[in-house]
């Protein structure tokens, strides 16, 4: 049976696995599915990497279509919003190295650094995206794929094609740079940026 047959006539939601095999068959509807059901949390991974709105719905657009026509690559390993989110992150790292020079970043040593922060649990997510729109991009991109992302020092290093000690550097300096942003905006007492 044809796997739209099978989305049209369902009541309810669709399954992940039914989704997923009906966009393998490239069914439009399946697809337009599938983008309403993930994009709107992988639009907010790429506002954290791209300074404008444009350039986010940029990368989402282009990330997308990598999801749909690599989609036979997702072997129903580990989670599939998982698989999207990699995808999603290296398109924006990708746009983000096109425009910007990592390897022309500070690498800085014996800096002393702040004290890992708490998380300030009152900041809304346009607050939080607005400080870290204002942090430069490399100071950005670091403070993303190490705090929000989970990767290592190493892996941002292989990535950006930086050095270990310049990743470990650049989030040192976003730390430092949003401990003064939260201050300025009337958070004082914080101990550093999220981490």
């Amino acid at each position: 049976m044809n796997r739209l047959k099978v989305i049209n006539r369902k009541q309810g939601p669709v399954t992940e696995q039914e989704l997923l095999q009906a966009c393998r068959e490239e069914d439009r509807r399946a697809q337009k599915l599938l983008y309403d059901r993930y994009s709107p949390v992988m639009f907010g991974v790429c506002k954290r990497y791209m300074k404008t709105r444009e350039d986010a719905e940029d990368v989402l657009v282009e990330a997308f279509f990598k999801v749909l026509t690599h989609l036979h690559q997702y072997k129903g390993e580990g989670s599939f919003e998982g698989w999207i989110r990699r995808i999603v992150v290296n398109e924006a790292l990708m746009a983000l190295r096109r425009r910007h020079n990592f390897s022309m970043t500070l690498e800085i040593s014996n800096f002393d650094a702040p004290a890992p922060a708490k998380a300030v649990g009152r900041l809304a997510e346009q607050d939080i995206l607005a400080f870290l729109d204002q942090l430069p991009t490399g100071y950005r991109t670091v403070f993303n794929l190490y705090v929000l992302e989970g990767y290592k020092h190493r892996e941002i290093a292989d990535m950006l094609g930086i050095s270990i000690n310049t990743s470990k550097s650049q989030l040192i300096l976003a730390r430092k740079r949003l401990q003064e942003l939260l201050e300025q905006a009337g958070y004082p007492g914080i101990e550093g940026a999220a981490g």
